[in-house]
């Protein structure tokens, strides 16, 4: 009996950082997630992307003007629905395990907390790559189904010259499917893996999953408007030093995340430019990285 009692996971070697380890917390976490029906999202994603196609065809708009309309109010709802997803998952992670008293099971073993942190931001990052990945298939979906709509109809009108309907075939296919759909897309889902480790973050010293949700909404708030105020104090004819700094340090800890809206050039149909694309998704991926790195600090001297 002694025997058995001595053999136990937390003092047999093992590695400082495990991928394994992670991996596995990662796969857990994410079938954790799926249990909750969080998916749901994507049934009313995809009621809305129906609404939204038929919406178009209500009015007597051009085709460009359908093809605007679907990705503005489907990209819109990709958005939120990624907010809603990385906000609501991730608040509720911690206090969960805390109360189920999971963690103490897992730390009791040969698994460093940071390992558990990684684990599962890693198991959010992946529902929000299955939820982005699923609702792109049902926007390229709806676009291929206008695009092929408006393609008959052009096909079929009487008074236009074969000249003049292939010109028009060329033309609607040039304002359904463009390159910038692609940085769009990522992102939005870059966005949202921002805000889900804004959010383990303060879950690390939250009192609760209420707070840490609403203390999360505000922070997407200020990081949607503070560009515009910080566009009003400078235009004044004097700032106060006072107002400088606190404008500062709030553009370095709320990151402006009307840098990372790119809905309204894909609407317009502009395009996005490689280097102003990289520059984001790389400074998005900095804000991962510092909000995770500042989360296993607050967590690792955290009492538990």
């Amino acid at each position: 009996m002694s025997d058995s009692v001595n053999v136990l996971p937390a003092r047999t070697p093992h590695k400082i950082f495990s991928p394994a380890r992670v991996a596995a917390i990662a796969s857990n976490t994410l079938l954790e997630l799926v249990r909750l029906k969080v998916f749901y999202f994507l049934l009313i994603f995809a009621l809305l992307i129906i609404a939204a196609s038929g919406f178009t065809s209500v009015f007597e708009l051009q085709f460009q003007g359908e093809f605007q309309i679907l990705k503005d109010m489907s990209l819109g709802a990709m958005s939120i629905f990624t907010l809603l997803l990385s906000i609501l998952t991730t608040s509720a992670m911690l206090p969960k395990d805390i109360e189920d008293r999971t963690l103490y099971t897992i730390l009791a073993k040969p698994v460093p907390r940071v390992e558990y942190l990684m684990g599962k931001l890693a198991g959010v990052f992946l529902l929000l790559l299955i939820s982005v990945l699923v609702m792109s298939a049902m926007f390229v979906a709806a676009l291929y189904a206008k695009q092929q709509w408006a393609i008959a109809a052009t096909m079929h009108n009487g008074a236009l010259t074969p000249e003049q309907m292939h010109y028009g075939i060329l033309d609607i296919k040039a304002h359904t499917f463009t390159m910038s759909l692609v940085p769009c897309i990522t992102l939005i889902y870059l966005t949202s893996a921002l805000m889900a480790s804004l959010t383990l973050l303060i879950s690390t010293f939250a009192t609760s999953s209420i707070f840490t949700i609403f203390i999360a909404t505000t922070a997407y708030f200020i990081g949607n408007v503070e560009s515009v105020a910080r566009e009003y104090y400078y235009s004044q004819t004097s700032v106060s030093q006072v107002a400088k700094i606190f404008l500062t340090a709030l553009a370095l800890f709320f990151p402006d995340l009307q840098l990372f809206n790119l809905i309204d050039d894909i609407v317009a149909g502009n395009a996005i430019a490689t280097t102003l694309f990289l520059k984001t998704a790389g400074l998005g991926c900095v804000y991962v990285t510092v909000y995770s790195f500042v989360a296993y600090v607050i967590f690792a001297f955290k009492e538990l």
